[in-house]
Order: C-alpha cells, then sequence, then structure tokens
C-alpha cells in the first residue's frame, strides 16, 4: 500500500523508482494504481515527474 500523505508518498515513490523501477509507468503497473492519481497527488506539493531522471523534482 502506498502512502496517502503527499510528502510521505513523495519519499516512497522516488525511492521506489530509484531502487526498483524502470519508469513511473513500471511502476504503478507493479503497485496497481493509477499514474494520474500520483502525479496529482504530488502535484498538490509542487512536485512533477521528470522522465529523464526517472524521480520527481
Amino acid at each position: 500500500m502506498i502512502p496517502k500523505d503527499p510528502v510521505m508518498l513523495l519519499s516512497y515513490v522516488n525511492t521506489q523508482l530509484r531502487d526498483n523501477f524502470g519508469s513511473l509507468k513500471e511502476m504503478c503497473k507493479a503497485f496497481n494504481v493509477e499514474e494520474d492519481y500520483i502525479k496529482k497527488q504530488l502535484e498538490m506539493i509542487d512536485y512533477r515527474y521528470c522522465e529523464e531522471k526517472n524521480k520527481f523534482l
């Protein structure tokens, strides 16, 4: 289960992307979560996904 709090979610997602997944799409598929949900949650704290760096900045 992924964290609901956006700040905790940011840390969790970036760690997962760094350590286990080559893309946000791959991670979302593995966790059965919508990519848009993750993006919208993290946009609330002014973070956007950088595909080139494979992390939220």
